[in-house]
């Protein structure tokens, strides 16, 4: 497949996303349709768009490519189990709060539990966190764009960049999350769909029925799930599942993105119901992504084909051997569908984030929701002002983890969660289980600077420390009790007893 062709079914694509934003925005272009999406959006279309929301072109890419690893291989779905447990108490313990305490912004929970620095404090630490977290996972999306397509027209790689987020902003901007619910409904039918019909073209290329797929898959030296040999190695079981578990707590249920969404739906019980849909579409949709990748080694060794290298490092990078095989070594209409899973898969996951964080900064610092006139015109600038200034961060975000990323992405993306993620997961576990106190305010942004700075410290040095222990996915469990036990000593005695 040629990059004029590629650019060509982007275009397309992009033209689609347009046309539904145009009618969906046509008619209230308000704050209350950017920030809540009017509290009126239906729980299947929320609980279907969700998932390319959650997935993002890393788990396209870069969770088949660690496959081939044998520390690795199907790793991932232990922490998927974890998951699953996740998404069903912030169904059952967050949702309900947030429902109760009727909030635009999830972190007025803080604001009325704590108070005004704590909850400042809360909001800053999710810009961050998902500004990050967002930049890097369309990074690896702009990054294969820019292998198969641009490079062929001499664009360089900032201006990949910056035109990726220029056309999230323009389908964005009006309609917020009241236009997100519509066209992630039908970037997750893409993304859905593309990892099926991959499926069905590997296994057609390798001469397989899907029975004998899956016993290729079963036998092959890349599918083993459960790690119980070493505790001390990342892959240890138990590190997955509890990890997987208080990821999902602070990356979903303490992060305004997905909870933005949840929180459109007109009743509890409504939201409820999507997360259990959701959930159990997430498990089995990722478990084919690692058969992807299973099968795509598979693939790789009948063919000849090498994992690609990275242009900057040279070494070998697992990210590109899906769109490797997909681009080069099968058909056209393979290609096609791989485009279009990958790109909806990544944009799915932007522009949501593009809306939560600008959402966050609008209710959590200029007190957007309060205000008595909230959709005259000046507001509603001032907060496409807001949506440019956070599209502008994540590109430079981007350009910044493009010279200094060489890893797999999945791996930084959670690196990251560990260390920005676990002062969230403190804050909140302080609220809802210390009734008796609060903190002292003014002390609480330091105890958000420390607690990560420790754990970091704990991670770099464990071999010395801890005898050859290695941090995974459990670190934003350090984090998040160091949070907590900082939290605790800076506390004092609350002036009466609080209802949440």
């Amino acid at each position: 497949m040629t990059p004029t062709f590629i650019l060509i079914l982007i275009t397309i694509y992009f033209g689609i996303l347009f046309i539904i934003s145009h009618f969906v925005s046509k008619k209230d272009g308000g704050n209350a349709a950017f920030f809540s999406a009017n509290k009126n959006a239906k729980w299947y279309l929320v609980a279907f768009g969700m998932i390319g929301t959650a997935l993002s072109g890393v788990t396209f890419i870069s969770v088949p490519g660690q496959v081939g690893s044998p520390d690795v291989q199907f790793k991932y779905f232990q922490f998927v189990l974890g998951n699953a447990i996740g998404f069903l108490l912030i169904a059952k313990v967050l949702l309900p709060l947030y429902y109760r305490m009727h909030l635009t912004s999830i972190y007025g929970y803080i604001e009325q539990r704590l108070g005004t620095v704590s909850y400042k404090t809360a909001a800053t630490i999710f810009l961050i966190s998902r500004t990050i977290g967002s930049a890097a996972r369309l990074y690896l999306v702009v990054l294969v764009l820019q292998r198969y397509v641009f490079d062929a027209f001499g664009v360089p790689f900032w201006v990949t960049v910056l035109g990726s987020l220029a056309l999230i902003f323009s389908y964005t901007y009006r309609g917020g999350l009241k236009t997100i619910i519509i066209t992630d409904t039908l970037q997750t039918l893409f993304l859905v769909s593309s990892v099926l019909f991959t499926i069905y073209f590997i296994c057609t290329s390798l001469d397989f029925t899907f029975l004998e797929a899956f016993d290729a898959v079963k036998n092959s030296s890349y599918s083993k799930i459960f790690f119980y040999e070493d505790v001390l190695k990342s892959n240890f079981f138990v590190k997955q599942i509890l990890g997987g578990i208080f990821v999902t707590l602070a990356m979903v249920g303490l992060d305004q993105d997905l909870m933005q969404k949840n929180l459109s739906c007109a009743t509890i019980g409504e939201a409820q119901k999507n997360m259990y849909v959701f959930t159990g579409i997430f498990v089995m949709i990722n478990l084919f992504f690692l058969s992807v990748g299973a099968l795509l080694y598979i693939y790789a060794e009948k063919n000849g084909i090498s994992i690609p290298l990275d242009a900057v490092t040279g070494k070998p990078r697992t990210d590109l051997l899906f769109p490797e095989i997909a681009f080069n070594h099968l058909t056209l209409i393979p290609a096609i569908i791989f485009l279009l899973g990958l790109t909806a898969a990544t944009f799915a996951t932007t522009d949501s984030a593009l809306t939560a964080l600008t959402t966050s900064f609008c209710v959590d610092f200029l007190n957007m929701d309060k205000k008595i006139e909230p959709d005259n015109g000046k507001s509603v600038r001032l907060r496409h002002l807001v949506h440019i200034g956070f599209s502008l961060l994540m590109f430079a975000v981007i350009i910044v983890i493009f010279w200094m990323n060489s890893d797999s992405v999945v791996t930084l993306i959670f690196k990251i969660a560990a260390f920005t993620y676990g002062p969230l997961l403190g804050l909140y576990a302080f609220g809802l289980f210390v009734k008796t106190k609060t903190v002292r305010n003014n002390w609480v942004p330091l105890i958000c600077i420390l607690a990560p700075t420790i754990t970091f410290l704990m991670s770099t040095f464990s071999a010395e420390l801890f005898g050859n222990y290695q941090f995974a996915e459990e670190l934003i469990i350090i984090n998040g009790g160091l949070t907590f036990l900082g939290l605790f000593l800076i506390s004092k005695p609350a002036a009466g007893s609080t209802r949440f």
